[in-house]
């Protein structure tokens, strides 16, 4: 008789990585850490699974977006009152709340499924340098922004 072993826990163990944002481009940033909290870097990714890591990102404050976007990209939302479409200039934002131009970044390129909140509640944003207690669980950091090698 014998029995399939499947994934173990060890497998499914989630890390925690460390993302500094000086410097980098917003579209192609978003999507490195999309495909890190889906876990698409992993020999395990299934898409019905939620497999992914954490992502904790510093420095969002200095993002940099290429072309015209810091004058024409806006930020809509609805307060689902009659009438209550609010719109925010990308300047606007970034002095406001600079970490939630990285999160609707990201959120665009996840999946638009039932996995898709839990997903983005393992990414902590923060505008500075200083991430609190999180920086006793990073154990992996993006240097230039992608990820590691893979050493098997």
């Amino acid at each position: 008789m014998s029995q399939a072993i499947g994934n173990t826990a060890l497998a499914y163990a989630r890390v925690w990585h460390h993302v500094d944002a000086s410097e980098r481009v917003l579209g192609k940033l978003a999507e490195r850490i999309a495909i890190v909290l889906m876990g698409k870097h992993k020999p395990i990714y299934d898409p019905g699974v939620d497999c992914g890591d954490y992502v904790v990102v510093t420095n969002a404050r200095n993002i940099k977006v290429t072309g015209k976007k810091a004058q024409q990209l806006v930020y809509r939302h609805h307060t689902m009152f009659p009438g209550g479409l609010k719109e925010i200039q990308y300047k606007e934002m970034m002095r406001r709340k600079p970490d939630e131009i990285i999160r609707q970044a990201v959120s665009g390129m996840l999946p638009k499924n039932k996995l898709r909140e839990r997903r983005l509640e393992r990414l902590r944003i923060f505008a500075d340098d200083d991430m609190g207690v999180f920086k006793h669980n990073i154990l992996k950091r993006w240097e230039d922004g992608t990820l590691p090698p893979r050493t098997n």
